[in-house]
């Protein structure tokens, strides 16, 4: 409503205010009550009207306009009418991720205790899975045709070669693994044929040859406490970095790939890996020692972040959030390879160079 709706009404000059009422009658003036504030006394003028036979409603006179309802207290103080902040949540059902984590777990560890070969037939599915996760995205996404036959073929040839002949027998499946790639892309027309085979080289190297390491860690007497090593300080660090971060987090760490991850962040997965690492080197490695496994879990917790940005790197490119729905909670299995692909072959590095490969 307008201010000059609410100002007092002047005082016409001229006689007094004849008190009968009639068709010329001016409105009485309005009058300062004792505590300053202004008021008509239309009330008073009308029952004297009435008492002189008047009528005691005038005609042109306009309707009283309502007063206005008081502001509500939040309009007065527009700071205290923001919201409050939003609670920090999960990013995905932890429900869901919790019950697939355990099942895997269970499988996993379920393999490594019945036989060797078992396990290595576990890491042949999620490799073959890994490569059609991520050649179907980069179809999808930006037209790429990595050819998936040679490198499915190839893929787990390498992890088997790996296992059976070590580290001489994964890089000659890796080299055959990229020629079948480029003999097998010619049978297509010749456009974009270079972003082609690039691309299966390196789905080859990103995924495949990676992941021989782990089944390289099982060769060993003491194969399936060092892959638990493995597996255990890549989780823990995971969970140190999720736990952490979502607690006390304030400071990015990465924000243009992965605005989640802090600073805080790592520093709780180097913590909580090395001291992982301390106790698995200590219980679990033959001739291991505990300041082995604060230097090993100190590089599984850079190696696993490092591994996680890379793949946040490859999503952002593509422009998408999950390679897969394939695990409820966790998006795809490349998913849950991204941290675990890199450290395979930190942790065998290290670990041979601190009790040897036999």
């Amino acid at each position: 409503m307008n201010d000059s709706s609410w100002q007092p009404e002047p005082v016409p000059a001229g006689p007094a205010y004849d008190a009968q009422v009639g068709p010329h009658t001016r409105p009485m003036p309005i009058v300062p009550d004792a505590a300053g504030r202004d008021f008509d006394d239309r009330e008073a003028r009308d029952r004297g009207a009435a008492s002189h036979g008047g009528s005691p409603f005038r005609a042109d006179t306009p309707p009283q306009e309502p007063m206005p309802s008081p502001p509500p207290p939040h309009a007065e103080h527009p700071q205290d009418s923001s919201p409050p902040p939003p609670k920090k949540r999960a990013g995905r059902d932890l429900r869901a991720a919790i019950g697939v984590g355990v099942g895997l777990g269970a499988v996993i560890f379920a393999s490594l205790l019945i036989v060797k070969a078992v396990f290595v037939g576990v890491v042949v599915v999620a490799v073959v899975v890994g490569l059609w996760e991520l050649t179907s995205r980069l179809q999808e996404k930006k037209g790429i045709k990595a050819p998936l036959v040679p490198l499915a073929v190839g893929g787990a040839a390498m992890v088997i070669a790996g296992y059976v002949r070590g580290a001489e027998g994964a890089w000659v499946a890796m080299a055959l693994t990229v020629l079948a790639v480029l003999v097998w892309r010619m049978t297509e027309p010749p456009e974009d044929y270079l972003k082609d085979v690039t691309a299966g080289a390196f789905a080859a190297f990103y995924v495949p040859f990676l992941a021989t390491f782990v089944a390289m860690l099982l060769t060993p007497d003491d194969g399936p406490q060092r892959v638990i090593t493995f597996l255990l300080l890549t989780v823990v660090s995971d969970t140190g970095a999720y736990a952490v971060g979502w607690r006390f987090g304030k400071t990015k760490l990465a924000p243009r790939i992965s605005p989640g991850k802090t600073r805080e962040g790592l520093f709780g997965a180097v913590a909580f890996a090395m001291v992982a690492g301390a106790l698995c080197m200590e219980f679990l490695i033959d001739g291991g020692a505990w300041w082995q496994g604060l230097l090993l879990g100190l590089a599984v917790a850079v190696s696993a972040t490092l591994g996680d940005l890379g793949e946040s790197m490859i999503k952002r490119d593509l422009g998408i959030k999950d390679m897969g729905t394939l695990l409820p909670g966790h998006g795809g299995i490349m998913d849950r390879l991204d941290s675990l692909l890199p450290t395979a072959p930190v942790v065998w590095l290290l670990l041979a160079a601190f009790v040897g490969t036999g």
